[in-house]
């Protein structure tokens, strides 16, 4: 780093610390510093379909190190940090210490069972490629588990998925489940008959998608049952058990139980002496700067921006994506000591895909349904993905599977040892 540079470390290089680097990349007055504990930006949007065998990790994952190399100021350090002294300015993580000139937090969120601890152990999540991997693995296996019963009235709570959340994670979820169960495999087993496998969404409130307008959420739940799935709203679940979902009026037998339900933020966030929310999403203030250090900037999912809102912007990638090129841009005006303008968020809009040929997609007053919102859904996705190759990789899989109504990655995949270096 020559003397005349500035060292701005980025934690995390999801969909916001991403367009950090990019908007930063070979500029000659910073040296941009990325810690991330996975070596992989992650198209989380498509975690479903690596969780429902329709596409591999390579689809949706591209290493980090790929899209930097060309980044002559960039460098990238894997590893997790695990503390940040704000008034020193420095970052700790795997026994080092890194000092910063700027420090931006795009941590993302995890998984959030607001309080109930316990369910954790019981549900599977679904917030990075792991917990994809591990509910395509509990899914594939209880066909096989089912198949090897054979007996479908002593199999049914293998043969019986509880998805808790009806945003849409939980709606995609459904949707591809039942595709999968209902039409993919269902010439695969001889035993069994997995069009006989049931899905049931859950949802605490009035309607399922409740950021769509009603219109799209009335669709969304039509169409869903009419692919098999029991829609069940204004059901808080009460408790999870080894056995299912107990709800204020019957219990839901299941072996497979996925949340979706809600997030918080980061471990790293929860450790931090900062303003943060309960939650755990760190307040900032109109410029994406932290309340108590203006030399840090939080964006994404870490943070909880509410300045002059109702309600705090919501943990979507284009949230974090515009957070991420906003405050590259406010480190060149405070270089140049230029005069701030506040963050303003462009939202363009919501969409969530049903199933084959159905998805419901709102930009504005524009409200897309059916097969004109899948079509919509299908080409932003695509625009979105990082790398040309998973771009090509994903569109394959995508025509391979509606062509031949098979899923291409179905996959059991045996446990890997994590070993640490030098181990």
């Amino acid at each position: 780093m020559s003397e005349k540079q500035k060292r701005i470390i980025v934690i995390g290089a999801g969909f916001g610390g991403l367009q950090v680097i990019k908007s930063l990349a070979n500029h000659k007055n910073f040296e941009i510093l990325v810690i991330d504990k996975k070596n992989h930006h992650l198209f989380q949007p498509l975690l479903y379909q690596v969780a429902t065998a329709v596409l591999s990790p390579a689809d949706i994952a591209i290493p980090t190190r790929s899209i930097t190399s060309n980044y002559k100021n960039v460098t990238i350090l894997y590893g997790e940090v695990t503390n940040i002294d704000f008034d020193n300015k420095e970052v700790k993580f795997q026994n080092n210490t890194e000092k910063y000139d700027y420090l931006v937090i795009a941590t993302g969120a995890k998984t959030s069972y607001f309080g109930n601890s316990n369910w954790q152990s019981k549900t599977l999540g679904l917030k990075n490629l792991k917990d994809a991997l591990a509910i395509r693995k509990q899914i594939l296996l209880s066909f096989e588990q089912a198949e090897l019963i054979g007996n479908y009235q002593n199999s049914k709570s293998l043969m019986h998925y509880a998805i808790i959340g009806g945003g849409p994670t939980g709606v995609e979820l459904a949707g591809s489940i039942a595709e999968l169960s209902h039409n993919i495999i269902r010439k695969d087993f001889r035993n069994i008959d997995s069009g006989m496998t049931k899905v049931t969404l859950i949802e605490a409130g009035p309607r399922i998608l409740n950021a769509f307008s009603e219109s799209s959420s009335s669709f969304t739940k039509q169409k869903l049952e009419s692919r098999g799935v029991e829609v069940l709203t204004n059901s808080p679940v009460l408790d999870i058990t080894d056995t299912g979902v107990v709800l204020k009026d019957r219990t839901i037998e299941s072996k497979t139980i996925i949340w979706a339900a809600g997030v918080e933020g980061s471990e790293l966030a929860k450790k931090l002496s900062i303003n943060k929310d309960k939650a755990n999403r760190i307040f900032v203030d109109e410029f994406c700067r932290s309340t108590n250090y203006s030399d840090v900037f939080v964006i994404g999912d870490a943070a909880n921006f509410s300045k002059g809102l109702p309600k705090p912007l919501p943990g979507v990638s284009p949230v974090a994506m515009q957070q991420g090129r906003y405050v590259a841009k406010t480190i060149l005006s405070i270089e140049k000591n230029k005069n701030l303008t506040p963050f303003e968020y462009f939202d363009k809009g919501n969409m969530a895909t049903i199933g084959r040929t159905d998805a419901v997609a709102e930009f504005g007053v524009i409200r897309l349904k059916g097969i004109l919102g899948w079509f919509g859904w299908l080409f932003v996705h695509l625009v979105y993905q990082v790398g040309f190759k998973n771009k090509m990789s994903t569109l394959i899989s995508w025509v391979w599977s509606y062509l031949t109504f098979r899923a291409g990655s179905r996959l059991i995949q045996e446990e890997v040892n994590d070993l640490s270096i030098g181990s």
